[in-house]
């Protein structure tokens, strides 16, 4: 399944994708907040729910417990509801904005079916997102490319049986270590982040050796196709160490260090000079 949020009249919704199913669940939470504006939809939620069951309706029954991300990073089990259900229980809720709301649902699931028809669409939305938040093209370019590489090494891990995010975590950390010299924390400390994408506050240069180490991850992975965890984590320092040889590598002909301090506070110094890129491209080549 795949996290989204989604922003109705700005206001957060969190959502995963089942592609399995083909079926967006939305967080019961965010939607009641989004529609009553209580100071304590948790609450509000509880009260109705149980409302609901002494009332004889299905729709407090339907909830799945999926876990989304909370705004301290980490996952909880949440009450989420596919859009079916989300439209009835809406239907229990008085607010104003039940109607302009089901439009949105609507909107949403149109846009999923556009991108599944159509990959490039979410491409463009994803390039339209960074760029109204003011990044340069080039840093754009590279941004995109790392989400597809991304994706690529997490297919694997998934192919290898390794599910839970947390182990992600760990072969993600141990991979950054081998190719930055820093720990993912360590990082961004450095670049002075808390909840913040890491790869959202890279460098270009940052992002192509970042790509570099998950692409060889990748690579490594498939030949060997490792059957345990700890084969895995070992491919990951393996993968992550190419990008370190080649971060090392270009520190000494530059003389400049390739792990930045900068960060998204200045979107347009995070895209680096295409002669930096040339060096990675001859040391590539050679």
């Amino acid at each position: 399944m795949t996290d989204k949020i989604k922003l109705f009249e700005q206001k957060q919704i969190r959502t995963h994708w089942d592609a399995k199913n083909e079926e967006w669940y939305f967080s019961v939470i965010d939607i009641v907040g989004a529609l009553t504006e209580s100071p304590n939809p948790r609450k509000y939620w509880s009260v109705l729910k149980t409302r609901l069951k002494k009332e004889g309706s299905e729709v407090a029954t339907n909830c799945s417990q999926l876990k989304l991300q909370a705004a301290d990073g980490k996952f909880y089990k949440t009450d989420c509801m596919t859009t079916k259900n989300i439209l009835r229980l809406v239907q229990s809720i008085p607010s104003p904005k039940a109607e302009p709301f089901k439009l949105w649902l609507a909107e949403v699931g149109n846009e999923r079916l556009n991108e599944i028809a159509d990959p490039e669409k979410a491409i463009l939305r994803g390039a339209d997102y960074y760029r109204a938040k003011g990044y340069t093209e080039g840093w754009i370019n590279q941004r995109l490319q790392s989400i597809e590489m991304r994706k690529e090494l997490t297919d694997e891990w998934k192919a290898r049986g390794i599910e839970q995010e947390r182990d992600y975590a760990i072969l993600t950390n141990e991979m950054t270590k081998a190719w930055s010299g820093l720990s993912v924390r360590d990082y961004k400390d450095l670049k002075g982040l808390k909840k913040e994408n890491l790869r959202d506050n890279m460098t270009n240069l940052e992002l192509v050796l970042n790509m570099l180490a998950e692409v060889t991850t990748t690579a490594i992975s498939r030949s060997r196709q490792p059957e345990s965890f700890e084969e895995s984590r070992g491919i990951a320092i393996e993968g992550g160490k190419v990008a370190g040889n080649a971060r090392k590598d270009i520190e000494r002909r530059t003389g400049t260090a390739v792990i930045s301090p900068l960060n998204a506070q200045d979107k347009k110094a995070l895209d680096v000079t295409d002669a930096d890129f040339q060096l990675l491209e001859e040391r590539n080549d050679g």
